[in-house]
């Protein structure tokens, strides 16, 4: 027994495979853990309390490898450009520069669907950028009205940022509900999952069994959106942005 181990704690931050370990504790876990964050570019170590997070970190040690290999296969960031197609709703749309310098709109003919702008480099991303946000507070506030509706709710204001990692965020003291525009680039069935988990949150800030019925209660399946948001979320974080 190595009586001079040294004690981490919730919270600390440590490097591995050249990237951020952060330490986080969690008593419902089982077991030690780790996952990687591909939209923050590092990786988190989960135990069951803190006196475990020793394990936590002797495992991410010997994972090393593997925390390399799936850092350097996630997504790389890059900007909103002509000609580069992105999702909408799920399925592709195609950037097209307008050639002057006029606002950012959806165009739909014998093409497609196209999203058409003006400007040059960073104008023409900000253009593209500001339309989906548009979309984005659109459709979410319609179907946050609708869950909220579904449980005699009044409809909570709702606002549209870029968060790093949260796909949206409940304020029930305030009856306000903030969300990631890069949902508008999900399929729309994961958008309203998204939509639906932060309504609940009006009744039950936690993630309690009761919670997670009224989830189940609007959606029926609850599951699916989650499991679509782990596996492609990363993607959806790395649109848009200019690096890696």
């Amino acid at each position: 027994m190595n009586l001079f181990k040294p004690k981490f704690s919730n919270g600390q931050v440590l490097e591995i495979a050249g990237a951020r370990l952060v330490l986080r504790t969690n008593a419902r876990a089982r077991r030690v853990s780790l996952r990687v964050d591909g939209a923050r570019g590092e990786v988190v170590a989960v135990a069951p309390n803190e006196r475990r997070l020793s394990e936590a970190v002797d495992f991410a040690h010997q994972r090393a490898d593997w925390i390399a290999e799936r850092l350097k296969a996630r997504p790389q960031g890059a900007p909103f450009a002509a000609a580069r197609p992105i999702s909408l709703r799920g399925e592709p749309v195609r950037l097209e520069a307008s050639g002057n310098a006029a606002a950012a709109r959806f165009v739909r003919d014998d093409q497609g669907l196209r999203i058409v702008s003006g400007g040059e480099g960073d104008a023409f991303a900000r253009r593209v950028e500001r339309l989906l946000r548009a979309e984005a507070k659109r459709e979410l506030q319609a179907r946050t009205e609708v869950h909220a509706a579904a449980l005699g709710l009044k409809a909570p204001a709702v606002s549209i940022a870029d968060p790093k990692s949260r796909w949206g965020s409940c304020t029930p003291a305030r009856g306000t509900i903030r969300y990631s525009w890069r949902l508008i680039m999900a399929p729309s069935w994961v958008l309203d999952y998204v939509a639906a988990h932060e309504v609940a949150h009006l009744i039950h800030a936690d993630h309690s069994p009761r919670f997670w019925a009224v989830v189940k209660q609007l959606l029926g399946d609850e599951k699916a959106g989650r499991r679509w948001l782990r596996a492609h979320g990363h993607e959806l974080h790395a649109v848009g942005r200019g690096g890696a």
